[in-house]
């Protein structure tokens, strides 16, 4: 449900002048600060091949427990001027994608 808020939510944050994050890697796109979680396409495409299986008769409860496999770090650089914040510089080197 906040996945497909993203940028309502980002504006209001930076409306109210809070340093908001988010799991949602497109919050930051949208104006948040930043946002640290799974790359979406990939965590979909598991979903539904766990889906697929449970839909052939699996039994859910023998599927093992997944986790991402790939975890981004996005910073939005360009909010937290606004915000008057500083990103220190090991963020933004361990960062995978720096917002100007």
């Amino acid at each position: 449900m906040i996945h497909g808020q993203s940028d309502r939510l980002a504006s209001l944050a930076k409306k109210l002048r809070l340093p908001a994050t988010s799991m949602a890697l497109s919050f930051a796109d949208a104006g948040g600060v930043l946002a640290y979680g799974p790359e979406g396409s990939s965590t979909y495409q598991r979903n539904a091949l766990i889906v697929a299986k449970i839909l052939e008769g699996a039994d859910p409860g023998t599927l093992p427990v997944e986790r991402p496999s790939k975890i981004q770090l996005v910073v939005n650089l360009k909010t937290a001027k606004t915000l008057d914040l500083d990103i220190p510089q090991s963020i933004l080197l361990r960062a995978d994608e720096v917002i100007r």
